[in-house]
């Protein structure tokens, strides 16, 4: 369940962020598609609360709990706390970001596919307006039954009364709790639905839900909450909030665009764990050109493939269930981390030659592998909080754009290994007198700076740019984008850098700076009269 005070995480010693870590791969992993979350002492006057894609017979429940405002009495004639639900266009990331943050979105209205939940807290009741062309858009007070009889349309009889002290009055709803698809005025907007609010120790609370009644309506909603009290800098008042969401869709719990997701993780899974099976068969048949790092790929490869195949079946129990296996979910954020590690790692070693043409990183390299690990254990952090945590809370945004920002760094660091062996090949290739073996390597080399360049750019850019692009029922073209490229990376990395004799990443330098010295040594002393020179192999230099 992920509720999080948000005052919990304002100090604390590094023990501490230890221990809560440790809690977000224990607890903070069951949250699942049924999210629960509590605020206390919130200040922002906009919180975005979730997003999620619906078909037809899909339904949004909102049980408000607890709403504590603080606020003395106001002559605002129009409500200016509530939730939104807005219809999110094809093409656009978040529907909110149209709106001023100086204005309040409760006040407004609009030509866009909008619902609005003004709570009004001096008559206790909760106006719905409606706005766009919503005819089947069903809304209704209380939860759905938690054992329907039958699929489809929730009854309109049943209501929840909302709960309310001795000596306080409850509004009921005067529309008698039916769901509405009026006809809509001139000005666009549906004539209005009242919801009951209930008080309760200087609370309020009320519930409501949403059901997707036609493919017309079908799409990607996404809910808010907001407090317009709070629009002025200096003059916030904390606010504290427990609100439970449930959404659901006719094959289950998962979002429109995640429901391919679990099949989809599971046979790129397969493939991954093919191409290992693969992989290691050819190192065992060419044992003498095997280094170190090729059993590294091979390790990577087995990762990959179990990531996703834990990846596939936290889905599939969210999908059934609403949220996943605790001990999965961890052992999937453990692979995941490891994934992540693994990857960059053996990139950057590929790219400085290590194994391959030298025993010893460089300085800078080495410098390269001091950031590059620290900023992926960053990284990994960063994805197990948001995978865990709420979208409302608080610095669910935060840790999203760290997530973004050390990924993007860690892409481009890796590339600088590369660039120093292109270097370094293009220096040695008119020095040494090896210019065919050196041109070879350097040819290679750009292949695989070229290789990575496409990498980072389809799974990072163009993924992005894709999931922005497509109707919300098809942004898991983004995962499968993302999971092919990479399967396709290894594949073409493998293919590359395969043991082989004829392997021109493979043909190490004949001659070392000692070989050359002794060499000059015996020749000018008639040593080598008679000898004849045999040359290093590259297994001669490190063999497993």
């Amino acid at each position: 369940m992920a509720v999080r005070e948000r005052r919990g995480l304002a100090r604390g010693n590094t023990a501490e962020w230890g221990q809560q870590l440790l809690l977000l791969l224990l607890l903070g992993c069951c949250s699942g598609r049924i999210h629960r979350l509590a605020l206390t002492g919130e200040k922002r006057p906009d919180i975005q609360l979730n997003s999620f894609g619906f078909y037809t017979n899909g339904s949004l429940e909102v049980d408000l709990s607890l709403l504590r405002l603080g606020l003395q009495e106001t002559k605002e004639k129009t409500p200016l706390v509530g939730f939104s639900l807005t219809r999110v266009q094809s093409g656009s990331i978040r529907s909110s970001s149209t709106w001023d943050p100086n204005d309040c979105p409760l006040q407004k209205n609009s030509s866009n596919l909008l619902v609005l939940f003004l709570i009004n807290t001096k008559d206790l009741q909760v106006q719905v307006q409606k706005y766009g062309e919503q005819k089947k858009l069903f809304i209704s007070p209380g939860l759905l039954p938690e054992t329907p009889s039958e699929p489809g349309l929730p009854k309109p009889e049943h209501t929840v009364t909302p709960k309310k002290d001795s000596g306080t009055t409850t509004v009921l709803d005067k529309a008698k709790s039916k769901p509405v698809s009026q006809d809509q005025g001139l000005n666009g907007k549906d004539k209005e639905l009242v919801l009951g609010l209930g008080h309760r120790n200087n609370s309020y609370n009320f519930s409501f839900h949403v059901v997707i009644g036609s493919r017309a309506e079908e799409g990607q909603y996404s809910l808010s909450f907001h407090n317009c009290y709070n629009l002025m800098r200096g003059q916030e008042r904390p606010f504290d909030i427990t609100v439970m969401i449930r959404e659901k869709n006719p094959e289950g719990f998962l979002s429109a665009s995640e429901i391919p997701l679990y099949k989809l993780y599971m046979v790129m899974s397969a493939c991954f764990l093919a191409a290992g099976i693969f992989w290691v068969s050819v190192l065992c048949k060419n044992t003498y050109n095997v280094f170190k790092i090729h059993w590294l790929m091979a390790a990577l490869a087995f990762t990959k493939s179990i990531s996703l195949l834990f990846h596939s079946i936290n889905y599939y129990f969210i999908n059934s269930q609403g949220h996943p296996i605790e001990g999965l979910a961890v052992m999937h954020y453990i692979t995941h981390l490891l994934k992540g590690a693994l990857l960059f790692i053996t990139i950057a070693l590929i790219g400085s030659g290590w194994a391959f043409v030298k025993y010893v990183l460089s300085d800078k390299e080495k410098n390269i592998f001091g950031i590059v690990i620290p900023l992926q254990v960053l990284a990994n952090v960063a994805y197990i909080v948001i995978e865990s945590r709420e979208e409302g809370t608080s610095d669910y945004g935060l840790w999203k754009e760290i997530l973004f920002l050390v990924d993007l760094i860690c892409c481009g660091a890796i590339l600088f290994p590369v660039v120093w062996s292109i270097r370094h090949l293009q220096d040695a290739s008119g020095t040494d007198g090896k210019v065919a073996v050196n041109l070879a390597k350097l040819k290679l080399f750009r292949h695989y700076y070229v290789m990575v360049i496409c990498y980072v750019y389809f799974t990072r850019i163009i993924a992005i740019l894709l999931r922005v692009a497509v109707p919300f029922q098809w942004q898991w073209l983004y995962q499968l984008l993302v999971e092919g490229s990479t399967l396709a990376f290894f594949v073409l990395t493998g293919y590359k850098f395969q043991p082989a004799g004829d392997n021109p990443y493979l043909q190490l330098p004949q001659e070392d700076e000692e070989d050359v010295q002794m060499e000059q040594i015996m020749t000018d002393s008639g040593f080598r009269e008679g000898l004849s020179k045999v040359n290093k192999t590259a297994s001669g230099r490190e063999l497993l």
